[in-house]
């Protein structure tokens, strides 16, 4: 909402574009609910839900209140007693995502700060060692990802928190702790692990999507291609990729854990560099303290020696 009350225009795809404050209201249930409702058993947990599945089935454009409203076999009108518009359910469809727990999961689950397991479950901790937490943070996020592949088409840059995103940085940076990192260092490995992440989960969807809208496998693609590529590699003009070998772009590498591998590993030069550092930074201290020790040591020996003296 804008300074002077007013909504701008939106998409339906940027978090914090409608009414900020009733976004907050709804999330934290500090807001007035509907008393009464000419639908027995409606309620605003049922059109979250509802709204995650036409999203999940079809894409975010799906989603409208008219269409929640035939989901729901309701009159559109009544659903706006519960959520003022699509802006604002939006906010509450990324928390309710972000906070849910995965199948079989139990540790992190990834939200859009930090992306790890949601307010209704208090009892899931991160796992001991920050080098597991980042592994998990990074394969829970990615697999929520691929059960809503409509969070990629989210503009998240200003996220509404709510329950499950506070609850969800809370227990990422738990999870980080040991590294012994700066508190903005710490936001900062959060970050990068989520950003890797949703880069190789976009380039999965942008596939999958390419397909859908061509028509073509990515075999018939690459057939279509294959003639002009290598009379190019036969051409002596590309030297090095006529050098590579067949296996090169086989879709049997795995991207992902070779990235987030070399990820980890350069974590842990970090933290292995801060530690140094920090043994280093601290001698000079030590040493100072071992001095002064000496000093009064001595102070107190000579202190002894003249008062034996004068006896």
């Amino acid at each position: 909402m804008a300074k002077d009350g007013s909504t701008a225009a939106t998409d339906g795809t940027t978090t914090g574009s409608g009414d900020i404050a009733r976004s907050l209201e709804l999330l934290w249930g500090t807001g007035d609910r509907p008393s009464r409702g000419p639908k027995p058993g409606l309620s605003l947990d049922r059109i979250v839900t509802a709204a995650i599945a036409v999203a999940d089935a079809e894409g975010l454009t799906a989603v409208s209140m008219r269409r929640l409203s035939t989901e729901l076999g309701t009159g559109t009108m009544s659903l706006y007693r519960y959520v003022p518009g699509k802006a604002e359910l939006l906010d509450l469809m990324l928390d309710r995502v972000l906070g849910e727990p995965l199948p079989g999961a139990t540790g992190h689950h990834p939200t859009g700060t930090g992306r790890t397991a949601g307010a209704d479950h208090p009892s899931e901790a991160p796992p001991a060692d920050w080098r597991a937490s980042v592994d998990a943070m990074a394969r829970t996020y990615r697999e929520n990802l691929r059960r809503h592949p409509w969070l990629l088409k989210i503009n998240q840059a200003r996220t509404v928190l709510g329950p499950s995103a506070l609850r969800g940085l809370e227990l990422s940076l738990t999870g980080l702790r040991s590294m012994g990192l700066r508190d903005p260092e710490l936001i900062g490995v959060i970050v990068t692990v989520n950003s890797f992440v949703e880069g190789i989960a976009r380039t999965r969807a942008d596939a999958a999507e390419a397909v859908r809208e061509t028509g073509l496998s990515d075999q018939e693609f690459w057939d279509n291609q294959r003639p002009y590529l290598e009379r190019a590699m036969l051409s002596g003009a590309y030297p090095m990729m006529a050098s590579l070998s067949e296996d090169t772009f086989s879709a049997e590498f795995d991207h992902f854990d070779f990235g987030l591998r070399r990820l980890i590993a350069g974590f842990e030069a970090l933290v292995a560099e801060r530690t140094v550092a920090g043994a280093v930074d601290g001698a000079p201290d030590r040493a100072e303290e071992r001095g002064e020790d000496r000093a009064e040591d001595r102070a107190a020996e000579g202190t002894t020696e003249r008062t034996a003296a004068r006896k």
